[in-house]
């Protein structure tokens, strides 16, 4: 069970951050190129061996884009691209990725592979066509000193934190996530009441952001009326309205905001905690969130609700990690 959830959410991130990027070129599938783009951005031990050898986000797009001039430079095509815009796959719909591309990360979750990232990444170092041998090549690597570097990053401790601390009576869930950028800005964005609205989906406008963020300060927002993709979000009366508290903040590595419903009856608060920490090649995040657990009998009717409960939190914890992310790239 450990590894089918591992590979289902790898698989989750890994076609996010790829498809993604394939947004910022106009296109709908996302190919090799774009999962290789993805692995360089990802919080697992693939994504850290890849920036070890001093491979980012801009210098392998740049690759990315040489290596495919190149192959079609010698089959004597000469074509023109739009140049790179802004990520709108949240904005967009459509994706999938190429036959290929599937089938790279289906093999890795295959027999006697645990589905992870490295598992993707040495796949994809050892597909035919090419594409990547020549990508690492104009980052100045080869695929055997990369899959040593792999080797070793999987040897180490899957662990890049602390462990986050458990609070008896309330509900947790954590996860980590890569950013590129230096350390002091991604400490800025998440300290901007301002910039809330860009990480936390539930709110969509938030008041007085000019306020000086200190701890105990309250802010009221509401919640989105419509989602990125211009969808209408349906939001009952009662949930429109939120409260936003800054909790604590610690420069340069530790800030945590509250979020209610001002107009629920025994509304039930979410504290959502980010820990910073210098990376090679930008910052490593990790992002909890918890809540006070319902008692006497409304807790035994949602025990069985549990892996569901488990299973949302992911999901928004990811979406969290993911607009983070999106925002630096």
């Amino acid at each position: 069970m450990k590894k089918l959830v591992r590979a289902a959410q790898t698989s989750q991130s890994l076609s996010l951050a790829a498809m993604e990027e394939a947004s910022r070129l106009g296109l709908r599938e996302a190919d090799i190129d774009h999962l290789f783009l993805a692995l360089v951005i990802n919080d697992q031990s693939a994504g850290r061996a890849l920036r070890e050898l001093g491979i980012d986000i801009n210098s392998a797009r740049l690759a990315v884009e040489e290596q495919r001039d190149a192959q079609l430079t010698s089959l004597g095509i000469e074509a023109t691209f739009p140049e790179a815009g802004r990520i709108v796959f949240h904005e967009t719909d459509g994706y999938e990725w190429t036959r290929r591309a599937w089938d790279l990360i289906a093999k890795s979750s295959g027999k006697g592979k645990p589905g992870d990232a490295a598992a993707v990444l040495r796949e994809l170092v050892a597909e035919p066509s090419g594409l990547i041998t020549g990508i690492l090549g104009r980052l100045g690597t080869t695929p055997d000193v990369l899959i040593e570097r792999l080797d070793r990053a999987d040897s180490l401790s899957t662990k890049s934190m602390p462990a986050a601390t458990k609070v008896k009576g309330r509900t947790t869930g954590t996860t980590e996530t890569f950013v590129s950028a230096p350390l002091d800005e991604v400490w800025a964005f998440l300290t901007d009441p301002a910039r809330i609205p860009e990480w936390e989906p539930s709110i969509g406008i938030l008041d007085q952001t000019s306020q000086e963020a200190t701890p105990g300060t309250v802010w009221e927002g509401v919640a989105p009326v419509t989602y990125p993709d211009g969808k209408p979000a349906k939001i009952k009366p009662q949930f429109r309205r939120r409260s936003v508290e800054l909790i604590a903040i610690h420069q340069p590595d530790r800030i945590a905001w509250s979020f209610g419903y001002p107009d629920v009856a025994q509304g039930n608060s979410v504290l959502t905690e980010f820990a910073l920490v210098n990376a090679p090649g930008g910052t490593q995040v990790r992002i909890s969130r918890s809540w006070s657990r319902r008692r006497g009998w409304r807790g035994l009717v949602a025990w069985p609700l549990r892996p569901i409960q488990k299973y949302l939190v992911w999901i928004t914890l990811f979406q969290t990690g993911s607009a983070i992310s999106r925002a630096f790239r």
